[in-house]
């Protein structure tokens, strides 16, 4: 199957020094460019996943219904077959929920990014949220090895009438691996943007692929945060700390939902310096972003999940059912 190609133009300065390519396969080849599209619509009370398209190493489950308190929830797990993300790996992942869809998106595992010595690996996401619909996006932590250089691109099309939940979460890389491995990793660089929609598509040109997409709407805010452990103190005062593990979510609602949320999401910080976690609004009324530091990945996943037990009720007028035990 056939998915975009990677984005033209240079990479961003701080992937300017590993471009070189890997002497095993070349960058981007078959089975190092995975492209997964997932297509959700409303249809009467539930979620269908309408649009499915999938090259490996990526994959994904087909919708599941396990959700008692929201029976027409699609949540949908996204797989990897091929152990880790490595060097020259370039992944695209695009998740489009229609009007009123609802859905719940996650990865079954930690994405684990290996010791590089050429080159780096990049994944690109666009997620566009039409009037009405929902998106929780938790995918479980990214653990980055020793000299990993990692690039995500994140790109956000949500109406102001729609809902996303975003979580991301980075370990400092394999705390208990022989020595310990903290921060070893080369390059770490994510960037988010989102925006409202813009013009509506053209005409769809066949059955199988949509029109091209409308042109872009009003621009709402732009996250950047680039970790170079080598170069800057990454344990600063300001930046980590005394601590190893960093989740970053980000809540776009409408106004009044965000307040009602950030109301119930105190700063604070553990007495035995365990965590520490605060929301702050992001500008243009987009939303809110909860950060949150921890020692362990555990405390940091578990704040995150409070968020999301404040988030959905809010929303939705539905409540997060109890975790899983093995997840």
């Amino acid at each position: 199957m056939s998915g975009p190609a990677e984005p033209a133009g240079p990479p961003p300065r701080e992937l300017a020094a590993y471009l070189d390519e890997p002497p095993q396969l070349a960058t981007g080849s078959p089975g190092k460019n995975g492209y997964l599209r997932l297509g959700l619509e409303r249809r009467g009370p539930k979620t269908i996943l309408v649009d499915l398209e999938r090259r490996a190493p990526l994959l994904a489950q087909q919708a599941l219904y396990w959700d008692e308190a929201m029976p027409g929830l699609a949540c949908v797990y996204m797989i990897s077959n091929a152990g880790g993300v490595l060097q020259g790996d370039r992944n695209r992942i695009e998740i489009t929920l229609g009007p009123d869809a609802q859905a719940h998106v996650a990865t079954q595992s930690a994405t684990k990014i290996h010791e590089m010595d050429h080159n780096h690996a990049r994944q690109d996401q666009t997620i566009r949220l039409a009037a009405g619909a929902y998106l929780e996006y938790l995918p479980e932590p990214t653990i980055p090895h020793r000299h990993a250089r990692y690039l995500t691109l994140t790109r956000i099309e949500i109406d102001p009438a729609a809902t996303l939940l975003y979580a991301e979460i980075l370990s400092a890389g394999r705390k208990y691996y022989r020595d310990g491995e903290l921060f070893a990793y080369d390059v770490f660089s994510s960037t988010v943007t989102a925006a409202r929609p813009g013009p509506e598509p053209a005409a769809a040109t066949g059955p199988e692929r949509p029109g091209p997409a409308g042109g872009p709407g009003e621009e709402l805010f732009t996250e950047k945060f680039v970790i170079e452990p080598a170069r800057h103190d990454v344990t600063a005062t300001g930046v980590m700390g005394g601590y190893h593990v960093f989740g970053n979510v980000l809540v776009l609602t409408p106004p009044e939902q965000a307040e009602a949320i950030a109301a119930e999401l105190p700063a604070e910080v553990n007495r035995q310096g365990q965590w520490a976690a605060a929301a702050s609004r992001l500008p243009n009324e987009a939303g809110l972003v909860y950060k949150v530091l921890g020692m362990e990945t555990e405390p940091v996943k578990a704040l995150i999940r409070r968020c999301h037990e404040v988030v959905r009720p809010i929303v939705t007028g539905c409540e997060v059912p109890p975790e899983f035990a093995w997840r």
